[in-house]
């Protein structure tokens, strides 16, 4: 049979096709390239302020506690590690970080256990509640320095305070200058204030909470008590955690309510770790051990959020 020359000669390549034998050359701009692309550009903003806001700031501090620095003589010089020295040898030290545990544990425990009694009462289907939510939530919004500016007033002795008590026959303290009326003040001025903020938390999680496990509780015999401890407290312990991490952080970097009720007195029994650094750093100007003391309060955070992260897989629900 014969082949005719149509079909014996074999059609050239095309052009820009890829010969027998060479790899085919694949674009640059792929999809995936593209979607990595966009997700670096949605994340650069957070990424760009994390950098200047966060990481430049760290080092920052890294650098001054290594050198001290006198902003009236105009001295800058390298001092090594005599800053962490004196650190250590600080006798105030010890007496500043008990009353910094004192105030945490304080604001801690009594702000989420109030925050959840009131998470669940105002969790009732009754009349006026949205009322009182607001009314709970209403001093979150309030400006901190004018919060703390009339609860000053009240807590003076001849304040609001000791008025009421006058009227019972009750002669009220100092309370902001009794060494332990003091921090038992400052820590109660500060729970009133964001008090509200874990309590719509909390609100949120028990409105989460499945009605029929309750209901089936119920008809198994628990009772109340049984039921919040066996079905609402392992539910919302997702948000537990939350609130207690914030609360937590948010203790160790108060300042503003110690500024203006007590400005550390007496005698050190306020004084916390972010207001004695404020006093090295501002009143002192000693800047770089002031340096130093934010690095010391760093890791306390660091450590804390570490150790209440690592303890979730024990009793937070759906980590187990």
């Amino acid at each position: 049979m014969s082949v005719s020359p149509r079909t014996a000669v074999a059609d050239p390549p095309k052009s820009g096709s890829a010969t027998e034998g060479q790899p085919t050359r694949r674009p640059f701009w792929t999809r995936r390239r593209r979607d990595q692309l966009a997700g670096l550009a949605f994340i650069s903003p957070q990424l760009l302020g994390s950098v200047v806001f966060v990481l430049l700031p760290i080092a920052l501090v890294v650098r001054f506690s290594l050198h001290e620095w006198n902003v009236l003589a105009g001295d800058f010089h390298y001092t090594g590690g005599d800053n962490y020295t004196k650190l250590l040898d600080d006798a105030n030290l010890p007496q500043v970080l008990k009353s910094t545990a004192l105030f945490s544990v304080g604001l801690v425990v009594l702000n989420l256990c109030l925050a959840l009694l009131l998470a669940v009462l105002l969790n009732q289907k009754l009349r006026g509640m949205t009322l009182f939510r607001t009314l709970f939530f209403s001093p979150v919004v309030v400006s901190l320095v004018a919060w703390t500016i009339v609860w000053g007033f009240l807590l003076q002795a001849n304040g609001g305070i000791n008025g009421l008590l006058h009227t019972v026959g009750i002669d009220g303290p100092n309370w902001l200058r009794g060494e332990g009326s003091a921090m038992f003040s400052v820590i109660v001025v500060q729970v009133f204030k964001n008090v509200g903020l874990n309590m719509v938390l909390f609100l949120a999680a028990l409105q989460g909470v499945p009605k029929e496990l309750y209901e089936a509780a119920r008809v198994d015999g628990a009772g109340a008590w049984t039921r919040f401890r066996s079905i609402t407290l392992p539910l919302i312990s997702p948000t537990i955690l939350l609130t207690s991490v914030i609360t937590i952080v948010g203790s160790l970097q108060v300042f503003a309510q110690i500024a203006v009720l007590t400005q550390g007195g007496p005698k050190l029994s306020t004084t916390v770790l972010v207001y004695y650094l404020y006093q090295q750093a501002f009143q002192f100007h000693h800047f770089g051990y002031g340096a130093t003391l934010s690095i010391l309060l760093l890791l306390i955070v660091l450590a804390l959020t570490v150790f209440q992260w690592q303890l979730r897989k024990r009793w937070v629900f759906y980590e187990s």
